[in-house]
């Protein structure tokens, strides 16, 4: 899409609670489905370049990273459990008639 928005998936591919990995322009990108909210961080930890989309959403708003068990807040990115102490970058996500957009942040 022109304005930046780019087609990622559908919202049937993300479970509630869970993540799907999707890579643009050679880089990963983790999208979560936070109770139907869609949200969007890279996908590769901060600490120990780990797959996050291979991590565990914990207490619906954390991903606990599949490597060394460091935690991120999805919503804001920032790093929230030891040993991860560099926040992950956010992108903008949108819903359109079932369809997931991002636009990635560089």
């Amino acid at each position: 899409m022109d304005d930046g928005w780019i087609k990622v998936g559908n919202l049937a591919d993300v479970e509630e609670d869970d993540t799907h990995s999707v890579e643009i322009d050679g880089k990963r990108v983790c999208i979560y489905n936070l109770g139907g909210e869609v949200f969007a961080t890279d996908g590769t930890c901060t600490h120990g370049d780990a797959d996050l989309s291979l991590g565990m959403v914990v207490d619906s708003c954390l991903i606990e990273c599949p490597l060394h068990e460091g935690t991120f807040d999805i919503r804001s990115g920032r790093a929230v459990g030891a040993p991860c102490t560099e926040a992950l970058r956010c992108h903008p996500v949108k819903v359109e008639q079932g369809f997931i957009f991002l636009r990635p942040v560089s």
